[in-house]
């Protein structure tokens, strides 16, 4: 599948699914119900409807986790999973004997596939509340052995704190948003022990994007991005000032669109034989909106996803 098909599966989508008068979604008859929820999931969504409720314009709904599940893999919010997050962590050689910062550990899935296959001590830390509560509701069932090795807690981007040298090596994953980049770079390298590696990924602009594009701005909205993101130095620029020795800058763009498109290939493959419950129907057009527009971005070579791996050479002072 490529950019026309999934074009084209959203065109036939919003015909079907969309009446004249409003309803910004109303799924076809003959979508299955829904089948009887386990009680603790039942209990978890329920909570999740409350948390995202109490908060502002959420990025992340119950349905939408759903959707991401389905699409990335159960706890990871985006294409690749939990695999791109082992291709950034296997290098870093890690152990029983390692710790990793994890900055951004969506739904928990990347801390219990890094703890469950390498045996590393995970401390995730996640922003969005919402996937802050699903993070610490699957650690928390993932069994007492992997319960012990992984742990989630919030942090702020605008006023970002961790540990001091806590950690032997750093995960960030699309973490770096908002106006506090330098600090936020600063206070990785300084929950880092002296002669730590750090990864970063980020999607970045190559050059500035117009606000005012309706793609630009239809994707901004629907994720919840404000402003547009800048150039690769909005990274690249704090980490050599942070005193980080940047190894590796890579951009891996290719790839994740590849990831994005096949997973929206297996998922509109299985729709076609199981149809999905009515509201999780709505939820995957919704979704299907926002990769639209990003898959566009990347294709056109306006948006860049990138990877930086670092080392804290333990010269400069850290915070």
């Amino acid at each position: 599948m490529h950019l026309p098909d999934l074009r084209n599966w959203l065109a036939l989508a919003r015909r079907r699914h969309t009446s004249a008068e409003a309803a910004p979604i109303v799924v076809e008859a003959g979508a299955h119900e829904e089948a009887p929820e386990d009680p603790h999931e039942r209990a978890l969504r329920e909570r999740l409807e409350a948390v995202a409720a109490a908060t502002p314009n959420p990025a992340w709904t119950p349905r939408r986790l759903e959707v991401t599940d389905l699409l990335w893999g159960k706890g990871c919010m985006w294409p690749g999973g939990t695999d791109e997050v082992m291709r950034m962590a296997v290098p870093f050689g890690l152990s029983g004997a390692s710790s990793l910062l994890l900055v951004g550990a969506g739904g928990g899935g990347p801390a219990l596939r890094l703890a469950g296959e390498l045996g590393v001590w995970v401390g995730g830390f996640e922003a969005d509340p919402v996937l802050l509560e699903v993070a610490a509701d699957r650690l928390h069932g993932a069994g007492a052995a992997l319960a012990k090795r992984t742990s989630v807690q919030p942090w702020n981007p605008a006023v970002p704190a961790f540990r001091k040298q806590a950690f032997h090596f750093a995960l960030s994953i699309e973490a770096l948003r908002g106006p506090a980049t330098a600090q936020i770079v600063a206070a990785i390298r300084g929950a880092v022990k002296p002669g730590g590696q750090v990864s970063i990924l980020e999607t970045v602009a190559p050059q500035p994007l117009d606000a005012h594009d309706p793609i630009v701005a239809a994707w901004c909205r629907l994720e919840h991005r404000a402003p547009p993101p800048p150039g690769t130095d909005w990274v690249t620029a704090p980490m050599s000032q942070s005193g980080f020795d940047i190894r590796v800058t890579e951009d891996v763009t290719a790839r994740h669109a590849r990831y994005a498109v096949t997973g929206w290939k297996l998922l509109l493959r299985e729709m076609k034989t199981n149809k999905p419950p009515r509201r999780r129907a709505a939820a995957v057009v919704a979704e299907a909106e926002y990769w639209m527009r990003r898959i566009e971005l990347l294709r056109t070579g306006r948006l860049r996803v990138m990877r930086w791996l670092a080392i804290h050479d333990g010269r400069a002072k850290t915070g």
